[in-house]
């Protein structure tokens, strides 16, 4: 059995090492907002249960075992995003920290009777792909509005940022997910971007938002 600090620490080197691949102890320090000492002992007590690779100096990869206890962490937590969102009516910038705790139960038997009295949904409020009982999920190729030209349109399909200010802005300029936008301007001076809606509205985000905010072509 894994402590709930061990959990967070597999979570974390498995999202750090999406972009990253190999993993680093200050990488690490800095997601957790925690010491760089503290880190490393904790990496010690991963690597004495072979559920990372370790080397000091040289990063961090998850083994085998340690990439099934991550991925079984992120379908719980997607999965109860989702119950608590279409099933609880709560709004998608409140869920992520009660995902965070509700995330560690154990109880694999609850995890698939709560997936399939869902039926099987394949995506999170945020737009995430959900793991299925198995660990596997599709995943889709999403660009940020930032990298997109101008006339090029795509559909929200998943947010960088699950932090509450910025779902709750999204939601106050109605981009939320499964609505399609159109890129009308890109402004030189400070790299903002100008956005029409399904209905011809037009939005301006600025460029954090566009780097956070992820289209599907």
């Amino acid at each position: 059995m894994n402590t709930l600090a061990e959990e967070n620490y597999l979570k974390c080197i498995y999202h750090l090492a999406i972009d990253a691949g190999v993993v680093s102890t200050n990488q690490i320090a800095a997601s957790l907002n925690t010491r760089a000492s503290s880190v490393t002992d904790m990496l010690k007590k991963l690597a004495d249960k072979a559920l990372i690779n370790y080397t000091r100096y040289q990063g961090v990869s998850l083994t085998d075992a340690g990439e099934k206890i991550a991925i079984g962490i992120i379908r719980k937590h997607r999965l109860w995003e989702y119950f608590l969102v279409e099933k609880l009516n709560f709004k998608w910038d409140q869920v992520h920290e009660m995902a965070e705790e509700m995330e560690h139960i154990s109880s694999e038997e609850l995890i698939d009777r709560l997936d399939e009295f869902m039926g099987h949904p394949k995506h999170d409020p945020h737009g995430d792909p959900i793991p299925d009982c198995n660990g596997n999920f599709k995943s889709v190729e999403l660009k940020p509005v930032s990298a997109l030209a101008i006339n090029q349109c795509g559909v929200i399909s998943g947010v960088r940022d699950h932090s509450s200010p910025f779902l709750q802005y999204l939601e106050k300029q109605q981009l939320t997910i499964g609505k399609k936008v159109t890129i009308t301007d890109i402004i030189e001076y400070d790299h903002s971007v100008a956005l029409k809606t399904e209905t011809d509205k037009e939005i301006y985000i600025s460029r954090e938002v566009a780097n956070n905010l992820l289209i599907s072509l």
